[in-house]
């Protein structure tokens, strides 16, 4: 396309996300940026005007009739994820760039489908794993080492939303995708446990992923929970991580080997009596930081990132490819929730989705 017009971008789906990344557009475009909102599609007629009255754009009823118009060039895929393929793939087929909510689809065949049609048309495509554009994970980039324990939360208050999928695909994916980003390593073994609470699907998991460079995560996730809580922490050697996704925080402990030995053994030598927190940790050569973060909604950065990528024809920081290793874990943690749950005669609980 010219570098010199705007994209011109749809956003398929009207529902809840379609809405945030419809208004992002919106915003961004107000705001000066090289981007046009052409259109909102959505089979409920109501809903697509009603989202395309809001943010000054045009309702269609169908992706054809969008194509029709011959006047967009990308997409934003937020319709339910058993139809990310059908409508991914004829949008790529149409010559249109994409941007798939998360997850990347229902199956590893139907998204080994979406990365085939991507190569195959030369297509930008990325996944909407949302929190890689956090401005808290992205600044915790650069203080990984070698990350050997990871504990993480992700537990949210009961509602209707999502309840067509389990908790693992619906907020654990997040946390996976972010461990695997952090982790560069195969997976040795999962362990996992899940129930179905207040819905038939999976409302509350544990997860313990062993990797084979012999890092461990444990990973938590419930949407039966009676608070909201988004947090990862992660040790490395001599320094411990804290991420807060909400708060959009991160804190570092750091030791210096020489100064705690050396500290170690002024305490022993002196008996030295109790010591507050902060004594301690100076006391032990452990030193506190909390870089600099520049709040950020996430959403934005992720369609920015996502333009940035369909101007530049460069690949995307979430591939389909990742997208793909993500929805792969997910799957594996939840064959092994079932498989636990037979093990221990829980046969309320639902079936795993297919492959």
């Amino acid at each position: 396309m010219p570098n010199d017009r705007p994209i011109r971008v749809a956003v398929i789906g009207a529902g809840a996300f379609g809405k945030n990344h419809a208004r992002v557009y919106h915003e961004l475009q107000k705001a000066g940026d090289a981007v046009e909102l052409v259109g909102i599609v959505d089979t409920d007629s109501a809903r697509a005007n009603a989202l395309a009255t809001q943010f000054g754009t045009r309702s269609f009823s169908s992706l054809s009739e969008l194509l029709q118009t011959g006047g967009v060039d990308a997409a934003s895929v937020a319709v339910p994820t058993t139809l990310h393929l059908p409508v991914a793939k004829a949008a790529m087929q149409a010559g249109l760039d994409v941007l798939i909510e998360k997850p990347i689809a229902t199956t590893l065949a139907e998204a080994d489908d979406l990365v085939r049609t991507a190569r195959e048309t030369g297509r930008v495509a990325q996944v909407g794993h949302l929190e890689r554009f956090n401005p808290a994970v992205r600044a915790t980039y650069p203080l990984i080492t070698h990350p050997m324990f990871f504990e993480v939360h992700r537990l949210s208050v009961f509602g209707p939303r999502a309840l067509d999928v389990d908790v693992v695909l619906d907020l654990m994916i997040h946390d996976l995708d972010i461990v695997l980003s952090f982790v560069d390593s195969p997976i040795r073994e999962i362990r996992a446990v899940g129930l179905p609470i207040l819905s038939p699907k999976v409302d509350i998991a544990n997860v313990r992923i062993e990797f084979e460079s012999g890092c461990v995560a444990n990973l938590t996730a419930s949407r039966v929970s009676t608070e909201r809580v988004r947090k990862l922490r992660f040790f490395q050697p001599r320094q411990y991580v804290s991420v807060d996704y909400t708060r959009q925080d991160l804190l570092v402990f750091s030791v210096s080997q020489q100064a705690g030995a050396e500290a170690l053994a002024r305490m022993q030598n002196t008996g030295t009596g109790p010591l507050s927190g902060a004594a301690i940790l100076a006391g032990a050569g452990i030193t506190m930081s909390k870089p600099q973060i520049i709040p950020a909604e996430p959403l934005k950065a992720e369609l920015q990132s996502f333009l940035d990528a369909v101007r530049a024809r460069t690949k995307p920081v979430v591939s389909l490819v990742e997208g793909r290793a993500a929805l792969q874990v997910a799957l594996d943690v939840l064959q092994h929730i079932e498989e636990h749950g037979r093990r221990v005669g829980l046969s309320q609980l639902s079936s795993v989705p297919d492959r």
